[in-house]
């Protein structure tokens, strides 16, 4: 019977302490990261550090220098040398840690070896990102962040400068206009395509740019952004009508970047530079941002448009066909990550861009009502666009409350 107790006495904490760590893990991964997954992962990483790195190729002979002094001190074995460790730095959803590489070895290497340190050290995750030459960071995540999003606290915002969603390596997916002024957005229905909508256009309503909407679907997607926006066509006749006026805009641009820098009127335009960066801030023209809401409903050969748009980014597709023109000329293994996209996971999407590298992003939550919200608080920062006045949405009048009455209802008696 004493044997019983002992054993009630010490199993039922042990076994509750179990299951608390699954039920913690499976629900808040973060917390349980903080807790437990964050000092295991640090013991493991200290403890078969150079083992680890010996194993996946990552060590190298030492110098001559170093093996005399280490045959002189001790008299072992001198065994290869594994790359600099610095200092860990935990984080809420990982931890960080750089390596200087010992001479002969690349970025590359490690980035090869990524797998490997994973399962070693018992993370979701490892990704590596140079620093500077000789120097690389390895990014473990120890859970999956992409599951249940949370934008990092701190996240690289400015002008035309927009966070939307999240990566696979718990850093912000910023979408950047002036690096990457095009950008193609696919997916199927319920992909996800609507919320990345409504954080790109949320982001935006604030900063000083004119918004250009075309939604030849009656407007059911950029409508309740109208008060933010500087021009809204919701059919084929009326997009037909605003572009000429865009690309005159454009033309105006060029003629003003052309007067500026002294070059003749009668210069082509692909013999000038059209940066209005590079115009003093007094001059320099209001950017203007057109989305336009199925490209595809604007004419034939629509998706020709698609070797111009350097940024892509693919949710759930239907079909593979879909994947291969966002994604095909980028890297056949961005295709394969968005074909795999489940439908339970609306809001995951493959990112890309035309250097050849691709990620998992996921956007957060947001309620078109707090959308619409966000655009109607900044309606006084419409920026005058004379030549767009015309296309400006009509922005209706907000409910009124219903006139309160002084009578006392009375109950109704059969």
């Amino acid at each position: 019977m004493s044997d019983l107790l002992t054993l009630l006495e010490v199993g039922a904490p042990v076994a509750a302490l179990g299951g608390g760590g699954a039920y913690l893990r499976a629900k808040h991964p973060a917390a349980f990261w903080c807790t437990a997954g964050l000092p295991i992962s640090t013991a493991r990483l200290l403890g078969t550090y150079g083992s680890t790195m010996e194993s996946c190729g990552l060590t190298v002979q030492p110098s001559r220098l170093r093996a005399l002094l280490v045959q002189a001190a001790t008299r072992r074995e001198v065994r290869p040398v594994p790359p600099r460790r610095g200092l860990i730095r935990p984080t809420s959803t990982g931890m960080r840690v750089r390596l200087r590489l010992a001479p002969g070895q690349e970025p590359a290497d490690v980035a090869a070896s990524a797998e490997r340190l994973r399962h070693a050290w018992g993370v979701h995750a490892v990704y590596v990102s140079e620093v500077k030459p000789g120097v690389v960071e390895l990014r473990l995540v120890g859970f999956d962040v992409l599951r249940k999003v949370r934008m990092p606290r701190k996240t690289e915002a400015g002008f035309l400068k927009v966070p939307v969603a999240l990566r696979e390596d718990a850093t912000a997916y910023v979408r950047d206009y002036r690096t990457i002024p095009h950008q193609l957005t696919l997916g199927a229905t319920l992909s996800g395509k609507s919320m990345f909508l409504r954080h790109l256009v949320a982001g935006l309503a604030p900063q000083p740019v004119a918004l250009v909407g075309i939604d030849c679907k009656r407007g059911v997607e950029l409508a309740p952004f109208a008060p933010r926006l500087s021009a809204l066509a919701t059919d084929p006749g009326q997009a037909a009508d605003l572009l000429p006026v865009l690309v005159r805009l454009m033309e105006d641009r060029y003629d003003l970047i052309k007067a500026r820098q002294g070059i003749a009127p009668g210069t082509p335009d692909e013999e000038i530079a059209s940066d209005i960066w590079g115009l003093p801030e007094s001059e320099r023209p209001v950017p203007v941002v057109i989305v336009v809401d199925e490209v595809a409903e604007l004419g034939k050969g629509a998706t020709m448009l698609r070797a111009q748009l350097t940024g892509r980014v693919c949710h759930r597709v239907n079909d593979e066909a879909s994947a291969k023109m966002a994604l095909g000329d980028i890297a056949p293994e961005a295709v394969v990550a968005a074909c795999g996209i489940a439908p339970e996971r609306p809001g995951l999407a493959v990112a890309g861009d035309n250097s050849g590298g691709w990620s998992r992003i996921r956007t957060p939550y947001l309620s078109l009502a707090d959308a619409a919200a966000a655009c109607a608080a900044s309606a006084h920062l419409v920026p005058d666009v004379p030549a767009l006045d015309r296309f400006r949405p009509v922005v209706p009048a907000g409910p009124t409350n219903p006139p309160f009455s002084l009578v006392k209802p009375l109950p109704v008696t059969g």
